[in-house]
């Protein structure tokens, strides 16, 4: 009896998690990366290394430090007028996209010149 209940269930089970997984995948290729970057690019540089020395350079830093600083930001426990008002609609898949691309650009180690 329960082989015959499992031999039922098992493919609908399997078919419902296939879904929950191919639904999260999507979602993060759904992830409009360039659009994303591109406001960054504003303050931060193209690639994350910023020339503005008041703005910090994002290029080569762990990503689970970018997550933590979007997230905090989005929240507002850490708290910065600009970075708060671009955070604050930004969804999970949307952090850890930023986050996976500007932590695999090369950071440089220098700090930009002060005028």
């Amino acid at each position: 009896m329960i082989m015959t209940t499992l031999k039922q269930t098992l493919p609908a089970l399997l078919l419902t998690l296939a879904g929950t997984v191919s639904t999260a995948a999507f979602a993060a290729d759904e992830v409009d990366l360039e659009a994303l970057t591109n406001t960054c690019a504003a303050c931060h540089g193209a690639d994350g290394n910023s020339t503005v020395p008041t703005n910090p350079k994002l290029a080569g830093q762990y990503e689970s430090y970018l997550v933590q600083a979007l997230k905090s930001y989005r929240s507002g426990d850490r708290q910065n007028a600009i970075m708060n008002g671009f955070a604050t609609n930004l969804s999970d898949a949307e952090i850890k996209a930023l986050a996976e691309y500007f932590s695999s650009q090369d950071g440089s180690l220098a700090t930009a010149e002060r005028p």
